[in-house]
């Protein structure tokens, strides 16, 4: 695995994304994070999940570079469904995962996130969608899984403003369990993980199962329409306009087409 690392230690798992400077999602870190979870998978000593970033971020977003060597709306929303398909994997999991947010939890960095059953952030961190900021949309199943966390309205304005919220707020709208300082968040994160790791493993597989009953049977029809709209939309010329804007570091001129 080249994008990130995995260590054990007693019945903790690590996973450090390792992509300087923002650890943007690759394609090459989504192949290695599903190599990380099989290997987690197949080990039964393992009970919990630790994933974070290392640097000055947890993750900035996809690699948007990347994703324009694409050739049709096709291949996005193929794009967008592996994405989906990762991150409902780990939503899934048979054990808990606990995403540990410094820096910034950005596009697809918070879809990351937000797949994981608990969240911990520093105080200062950034989280959000910017993706209307480049004129496309959310891909890995933000659009469906934001507002279960902050509720309709809320998701609204961060996703259409594409402005991040802190640390802090992201836990006071119940996005993040826990907002701690810079300094105290890998403590805390360990800390947790311990007291998870510390119960019985069928009963911490029971609860895996059992929690996610409470997803309506909307979300899966939610996921798939995002992936048809995210096809449609990366391929117009608004979508051209905001990536060429994002890469040169400047305003797009969205002409809605």
């Amino acid at each position: 695995m080249d994008a990130l690392s995995l260590t054990k230690k007693e019945n903790i798992a690590t996973v450090t994304i390792q992509s300087p400077p923002a650890n943007a999602l690759s394609s090459q870190i989504l192949k290695d994070l599903a190599t990380a979870l099989d290997d987690i998978e197949n080990d039964s000593n393992i009970k919990t999940v630790v994933i974070q970033g290392e640097g000055k971020f947890f993750s900035a977003g996809a690699d948007i570079k990347e994703f324009t060597s694409l050739q049709n709306a096709d291949d996005y929303e193929e794009l967008s469904s592996q994405g989906q398909n990762l991150f409902r994997r780990i939503e899934k999991f048979k054990i808990p995962v606990i995403a540990s947010i410094h820096g910034a939890a950005l596009g697809g960095g918070l879809e990351l996130a937000m797949s994981c059953h608990v969240r911990i952030v520093t105080k200062s961190a950034k989280l959000g969608l910017p993706e209307l900021n480049l004129g496309i949309i959310p891909g890995f199943a933000g659009t469906q899984r934001l507002p279960q966390h902050v509720g309709m309205a809320k998701a609204y304005e961060m996703i259409l403003t594409g402005e991040p919220i802190s640390g802090e707020e992201a836990a006071a709208l119940g996005l993040a369990n826990h907002a701690v300082d810079e300094d105290s968040l890998e403590e805390f994160s360990m800390n947790l993980a311990k007291k998870f790791a510390a119960k019985s493993g069928p009963s911490i597989n029971a609860v895996m199962k059992l929690v996610p009953f409470t997803q309506t049977s909307q979300f899966k029809e939610g996921v798939k329409r995002e992936a048809e709209e995210f096809g449609k939309v990366f391929g117009n010329e608004d979508a051209k306009e905001g990536i060429q804007a994002f890469i040169e570091k400047r305003k797009p001129n969205f002409k809605d087409q």
